[in-house]
């Protein structure tokens, strides 16, 4: 299996795929050929049917996680294994489309001061103030921050699209008072325990849950919750979905497109076309 799972990981990079997805679809393999009990090139299109409904039906497993293990399954015989017949029926189940709750201006200023080092906050201060996500976070490098063009050089980005991202003057000022107090040995801003490696994913999580316990807040919390919040306020403000979309490093108009259904102000704002008929429009009608 090992062999596999390095060509599996080979086939993968040469697709430019993110080492967190490579990562992820190798565990997910990993659980079918564990859940199996046989070696890989013994698993025919009927194990593999039954592995995604034990998945469904007893592991409860949400739509969105059953359908990272359908694509991991079917990439690993289409391509690494060259055995497309396995997997030649496997669906993905349509994911029911939901809504973050975005938490308000006041609450993200709560959590941001709800940090207890200032790595923490400047951490969060850079997801928010810029909508990074978080792998775009870690991979941040100092140099990346212009303070000239007043712009954060993203070079990491999802599908390997480079961008600009804002940096505001406050911003600036937070990473500027984190820089001269910790003064971070190695390339990037946000650096692990080994200053040669960056702040890992897990820590980030855990600095966001720490300082949303130390604000009081009761809703859940995560890095990409900083980015939704992110769109979902400029929207507000009237910024353009083009220029959001710019902003977020979107590919594709429709991923920006779900931000204007959580915008609750922006939707709250828009007036009835009703309220602007003349006064005659809205009489009842005579018996």
């Amino acid at each position: 299996m090992s062999r596999l799972r390095d060509r599996m990981i080979e086939d993968l990079r040469l697709r430019g795929r993110a080492d967190n997805t490579i990562g992820t679809y190798v565990r997910c393999v990993r659980k079918l050929v564990e859940w199996a009990g046989v070696a890989p090139g013994k698993i025919n299109a009927a194990m593999v049917r039954a592995f995604l409904l034990y998945l469904m039906d007893e592991r409860g497993l949400a739509a969105s996680s059953h359908g990272v293990y359908a694509g991991a399954i079917t990439f690993f015989f289409a391509v690494t294994m060259h055995r497309p017949e396995v997997v030649a029926d496997v669906v993905r189940r349509k994911v029911p489309m939901s809504l973050p709750v975005v938490p308000s201006r006041a609450q993200i200023a709560r959590l941001i001061e709800g940090a207890s080092i200032l790595k923490h906050q400047a951490m969060m201060v850079t997801l928010y103030g810029a909508g990074l996500r978080v792998s775009e976070l870690r991979c941040l490098h100092i140099a990346d921050v212009d303070s000239q063009s007043m712009v954060i050089h993203v070079r990491e980005s999802k599908g390997f699209r480079a961008r600009d991202a804002l940096l505001s003057p406050g911003m600036l000022a937070t990473l500027r008072r984190y820089y001269a107090s910790c003064r971070p040995g190695g390339p990037y801003m946000f650096p692990g325990y080994r200053a040669e490696a960056p702040v890992s994913r897990n820590a980030v999580s855990k600095a966001m849950n720490n300082a949303a316990r130390n604000a009081g807040l009761d809703f859940r919390v995560y890095p990409h919750l900083m980015r939704h919040a992110f769109a979902t306020h400029l929207l507000e403000d009237g910024v353009d979905l083009r220029t959001v979309q710019v902003l977020l490093g979107h590919s594709s108009m429709r991923s920006t497109m779900g931000y204007v259904h959580v915008s609750e102000a922006r939707r709250h704002a828009v007036r009835s076309p009703f309220d602007a008929l003349p006064p005659e429009g809205g009489k009842p009608p005579t018996a």
